[in-house]
This record gives structure tokens, sequence and C-alpha cells, in this order.
């Protein structure tokens, strides 16, 4: 791997302006292609196989007209005041709303009976002529904006509905800036200077910018979840950073030894590079697996954040060599005054016997000396610090799934507050509504049992009302319109769902979106095991075979379920428990979004494997050199200790500047994996690592003679040897 890592770096690095060029024309090419021919992004809800699926179906093909997507426009008088007192102005309202493109009805609320029993709120119903996953953002904004006149006459208006919560774009909240500004800082105190921090960032941005033109286009062959375009975003700063981190530090090590910058850059992408090359490839594994769910909104997650990643791999084995061809010495241009001051610690200039002597003699380091203190007595360290992990991981053991509504949105969106109003004025469950199917040529209830079927529903103690029945005009569809007594992510609307289902007749199906979205989670639920299962496995494979050896990969996965498991515990105990609910902006306690688990441990399945790999990489390079299995360890952290500590606190804020996003999701998302890679990087990564393979000596490098003729040889192996340079001559004023 390593041949064909150093072919492509040479390659860019010696037609620097011709990669470049071949970047901006593909930006130049992406972007407004993009803004021209992408589609809209929208999450498609459905659980193959699944009962509301094939209720759905139903509707479409024979009862279109209530399959259609709806919407209601909320309005509330204010306190003490009667709608009525403002009807002129809300019929008119009602009347703009009709001509909006795609809209087929729209009820009165006078009319139509709508108003709450103390008559302050009443809502218009707002069918669609498309379904409820072919409603745009546009005709949504088209209807925000024919309700605005009211709110001049006091009235207040919003827009609420399972079709505006289903195809509301995902919010963002500036906070990403941040994230990058404090990137900056890290990589200028890691490097030293603001030209060599500033080309991280760079490369950062042209992945991001590369992937979102993608997943832009990507919808428009296929639907794409809302939420695809911030995830894609999130992990493709961290770790489009983060790989040109690891590569630029490789070059500058090289360039302290002696190398000249194009023997030193070749050599760093022959190292680092083809650690980033696998590192990326985990990524990518992981991310494609979330198509083993077999659910379409998870499926697009997973390709979209694959090809924000790979951009990020493609910018960091060509864009980067490039530049840094192009840049050489001036790469250390801008470099902050302690340096200047201090030039016996600068770590850029080749000549400076302080560097040598650090990259000959690692023991200067304290990443060097607290290995070998955790290698001494490994025993006690490896136990205090997996008992700490499984101490952050036991709250997951109560986690509670249940899938996003608008009522989990911030209040800052219009379909939270119309989500308020309405439980306001007419119960909790009303957000909640299930349509009951009933498929009139299929044995079962017949059109006579209708009327008994629906006494049936309303005798149930978790339904709040059961509507008139809705008939196909060919006489074999029903539809009984029907809300639950409880919210939509209440556990008891679930064991609703679940009685009802249970007593209805063989032909009887129920769906709605609530229904959609329990379908989900019970599939999430059934998959998961199975997705983790097929993650561990393709990637024991995949380090076995880089790194030769059958021990490393076992080591690799347990310890990344320990981190991963304790950022699960985190999340439950911020989102579900509540504590330090306030530092965190939650207005109340959340159950834990349905699909945060299987992402979640896509996303960072492969993130911690990327350090796993960037360390490993050099340890391996120095037990390859000395044969001893300790000192390897210890000199491996000694000279990535830094350069890791770095990469983690950048990826680590990122993540959190995606704290502070609206969505509950994403806010779920920021912080679990922030608190996976502080986990990975020092728990993990200074504690666990040189404890086991302390424990295991010579035994983490075993393999077996029969898989080690078999297997192919695809390892990041060492690049070609630093030569030892001459002893550099002080001038007199530094002697």
């Amino acid at each position: 791997m390593n041949h064909v890592t150093r072919r492509i770096g040479d390659a860019s690095a010696r037609r620097p302006w011709v990669t470049i060029a071949s970047w901006l024309a593909a930006l130049v090419l992406v972007l407004p292609l993009a803004g021209l021919a992408g589609g809209s992004f929208v999450d498609d809800l459905v659980a193959p196989g699944s009962q509301s699926e094939e209720a759905m179906e139903l509707l479409e093909e024979r009862f279109p007209e209530a399959s259609g997507g709806n919407a209601m426009a909320v309005f509330a008088a204010p306190e003490g005041e009667r709608i009525d007192r403002h009807r002129p102005a809300i019929e008119a309202a009602v009347a703009r709303i009709a001509e909006v493109e795609h809209v087929a009805t729209v009820a009165d609320p006078f009319t139509a009976g709508t108003v709450s029993p103390d008559g302050r709120i009443g809502y218009a119903q707002v069918t669609f002529d498309v379904p409820t996953m072919e409603v745009s953002p546009e005709q949504i904004d088209a209807l925000s904006g024919v309700i605005e006149p009211v709110r001049g006459d006091g009235v207040v208006a919003e827009l609420g509905g399972d079709t505006v919560f289903i195809n509301a774009e995902t919010p963002t909240s500036g906070a990403e800036a941040a994230g990058l500004l404090a990137a900056l800082v890290i990589l200028v105190v890691a490097f030293g200077t603001i030209v060599a921090a500033l080309v991280p960032i760079a490369l950062a941005l042209v992945a991001v910018a590369a992937g979102l033109g993608g997943i832009t286009l990507l919808a428009h062959a296929l639907d794409v979840s809302t939420a695809a375009p911030t995830i894609g975003a999130m992990i493709g700063l961290g770790v489009g950073i983060d790989y040109a981190l690891f590569i630029m530090a490789r070059y500058r090590e090289n360039r302290a030894a002696g190398q000249d910058n194009s023997t030193a850059l070749s050599n760093a992408m022959a190292s680092s590079g083809a650690a980033v090359l696998f590192a990326g490839g985990t990524v990518l594994v992981a991310m494609t697996a979330l198509a083993l769910t077999g659910l379409g909104f998870l499926t697009s997650i997973g390709l979209s954040t694959s090809l924000v990643v790979l951009f990020a791999v493609a910018t960091a084995m060509t864009l980067l060599p490039a530049l840094l061809a192009l840049l050489g010495d001036r790469i250390h241009k801008g470099r902050r005054r302690s340096f200047r001051t201090r030039r016996a610690k600068n770590p850029d200039k080749p000549d400076n016997p302080e560097n040598l002597k650090n990259v000959k003699n690692p023991e200067n380091t304290a990443w060097w000396r607290f290995a070998h203190r955790v290698s001494g007595r490994p025993w006690p360290y490896l136990l205090a610090a997996s008992a700490a992990l499984v101490a952050l991981a036991l709250p997951a053991l109560s986690m509670e799934t249940g899938f996003p509504d608008a009522g989990d949105d911030a209040t800052t969106t219009t379909h939270r507050r119309a989500y308020d109003l309405l439980a306001e004025g007419f119960g909790p469950g009303f957000n909640a509504p299930l349509l009951i199917v009933a498929d009139l040529r299929s044995p079962g209830v017949d059109a006579e049992g209708i009327p008994e079927l629906s006494r049936r529903l309303a005798d149930d103690p978790g339904i709040a009302s059961v509507g008139e029945p809705q008939i196909s005009a060919a006489g074999d569809t029903v539809v009984l319109p029907t809300l639950p007594a409880t919210a939509p992510a209440d556990a008891a609307t679930s064991d609703t769902l679940e009685r009802i289902r249970d007593v209805v007749p063989d032909n009887v199906a129920v769906s709605g979106l609530t229904a959609m979205t329990d379908d989900l989670t019970r599939q999430l639920a059934d998959t998961l095991p199975v997705f983790i299962a097929a993650i561990i496995v393709v990637s024991f494979l995949l380090l076995m075979l880089v790194f030769r050896s059958i021990v490393v990969p076992l080591k690799a996965a347990v310890m990344n379920l320990l981190s991963i498991g304790g950022a699960y515990g985190v999340v439950v105990a911020v989102f579900q428990w509540g504590w330090l609910g306030g530092l965190f902006n939650l207005e109340e306690t959340l159950p834990i979004a349905s699909p945060m688990p299987t992402i979640f441990f896509a996303v960072l399945f492969g993130l911690s494997m990327d350090y796993e790999v960037f360390l490993l990489s050099r340890v391996r390079e120095e037990y390859d050199a000395t044969g001893d299995p300790k000192e390897s360890v210890a000199r491996g952290m000694a000279v990535t200790g830094r350069v890791i500590t770095s990469a983690a606190l950048i990826m680590t804020v990122v993540f959190l500047s995606f704290v502070v996003n609206p969505s509950p999701l994403v806010k779920m998302m920021g912080l679990g994996l922030a608190t996976a890679i502080v986990l990975d990087a020092t728990i993990v990564r200074m504690v666990l690592v040189p404890a086991a393979m302390a424990l295991l000596g010579r035994a983490a490098w075993w393999l077996p003679g029969p898989l080690d003729r078999r297997l192919p040889r695809i390892g990041t192996e060492v690049a070609a040897p630093v030569p030892s340079p001459p002893e550099p001559v002080l001038a007199p004023d530094r002697q």
C-alpha cells in the first residue's frame, strides 16, 4: 500500500499546478451543477415490509386522496380571547393557502369545526395532491409566507403537521465556524506557523464543499435524508483536518531529520499516506454498512458521509502533496513569536541539533516516559482504565429510544410551536394520528363491520377518538382516522399501537407517521446486532491484513467497543436523564433518537480506527526495527503523541460545535462523537494500548504461518529509512 500512496504523492508533487487546477475545475463543475440539477432532501421513513408500508402502498394505489401529504395551519388568539374575533383575517389566509401549488383542499377551521373547546386555538387542515415525501421545502415555505399576514392582526400563526416536520430542512447554528476557528488555533500551536496551520483547514473545506455538492447531486437520483448534509459536513471537517495533519506531521519530522523537501514528502506519503488511505477506508466501510439496516434514510446518510470522507482522503493524497511541494520552506512563514525566541525548540528547522536529538532519541518525551510507566505496571492501569470506561457505559443499559418528533425540535421552529399549540388545544395525542386502513377486497372485516370496528377501537383506553370512516370511490378501501391519547414519542403510544394491531382483523393495517416511525425503531433494534457484528468482522479482517496479526485486531475491536459504550452512556446521562442538560441548552429530557445508536456506531468505529491505525502503524515500524514489543509501543507513542493529541482536540472542537445545533439528532451526535474521541485519545491510547501491548508482548504480532503465507500483503510497511544526517556545525553565537 505504501508504494501506491508514494506514487500518488510523487505524481501530484511533480505537477502541483496541474493538481491544483484539477481540483479547482472539479469544484467549479460540481458546485454549480449541484445548484442546477441537485435534488431536495427528504427523509424516507419507511421500514420495508412493515405493516405501515403495506397500508400506505394500498392507499396510494386505491385511495390516493387519503395518502396525500397534509399540514395544519394553526392559529391562536391572545390569552383571554376567542379566535373567532379574528375570523376575517384567518379566512383570508385560508383562501391564500388554497392557491398554493399542490394544495388539493384546505378546510376552514370555523366551518370544519376544528376549533379548541375554549375557542382560542384552531387549525386549517391542508391536504396536498402529492404524497408526504414529495412535498418540497419550497412548497412549505410558500405556505409559511401566505399565513404571515395573519400575524399582523395579533394572531399567532404557525405551520405544523407530519408533512411539515418530515420535510423541514435541518437547521444550522453557525457555531461550525467557531469550531473551525478553534481548530485553527490548535493547528497553530501544533505547527508553530500560520501557513502550516491553514493548509489542513483549506483541505478540509475543499473536501466538504466537494462532498456537499456531490450529496446534492446524489439527492437527484435517490431520497437523501435531511440530516445527511449536516452529518457529512461534521465528519468531513474532522477527518479532512486530521488526515492532512498526520501526513504533514510526518513530512515535517522527515525534514527535521535532514531530508530534502521532495524526499521528505515522498517518504511521508509512503508511510503516513498509507495509514490515511487505510483509515479512510475503514470509515467508508463502516458508513456504507448502514445499508445493512435496510432503511433508506440511513443508507443515504451512509452513502453521503462516505462521499465526503472519500473527498477528504483524495485531497490528502493529491492536493496536500501539491501544496507542500509548492510551499517548500515557505511552509514556515508566519511563525509565532515564541518560536523565534526559542529557536532551539523549533520543530521546523532541519539543521536544529535539538530536533535531531528528539528524532533519534524519543526517550526525551513525556509520552515515552508515561508509556514505560504504564507498561511497567500494566495490570493496575488496565483494570483502572477499563473500570472507568465501564462506569461511563453503565447508563447506556437503561437507554430508551424513540423516533424524534416535532415536539423534540427547538421552539424556534414553526412546526415545534404548532405542535405545542395543537397539544394545548386538542390533547397530546393529536400530534400522533393513526390511519386504520381496511382492505375490503380481502377476507376479514367487511363494509357492514366497519361501525363495530370503530367502536372496538374507541373502547381501547389508549385511544382518544375515532373519526368518521373515509371510503374510496370504488368502495373497496376504508380509512378510519384515529387519535391516541398520548404523544407520539410516549411509550404508551407504542403499547396502544401494538394492542390495536393484535385485535384488528387480518385485512386491517395501521399506518400514519407514528406507526411508521414505530416500525422503524423496531427494525433498527432488530438489525443493530447484525450491523455491529458485520462492521467488527470486516474491520478485523482489514486490520489483520494490514498489521499481519490476529491479536491486534481483537484488541482494537474490544477497546473501540469500550470507548463507544462510554460515549453511549454519556449521551444517555445528558439527554435522557437530564444531567448537565442546561449546559447543552436542553429544554427537557429526551429519549435517545432511535437512529442515533446505529449511525453513532458506524461513525465512531471508523473514526476510532483512525487513531488505532496511525499509532499502530508507527509501533509496527519500531517493532520491525527493534524487535522489542514494549520499547516499540513507547517509541510509537513518543513520535505520534503530540500529533494524535492535536488531531483529537481538533476533532473534539469540531464535533462540539454541532452540540448547539437545534436538531436533537445532530446535538446527540455532536456530544457523543466528541466524548468518544476524548475517551479514545486519552484512556484508550494513553493507558489501555500500552498496558495491553505490554501484557501481550511478542504475541501481539502473532499470525499463524498458513495465514501469513496466504494473505496478500497490503500493510503499511516501513518507508525508506531516514539517513542519519551529519552533525551540524553551530554558529559561534549559538555554541
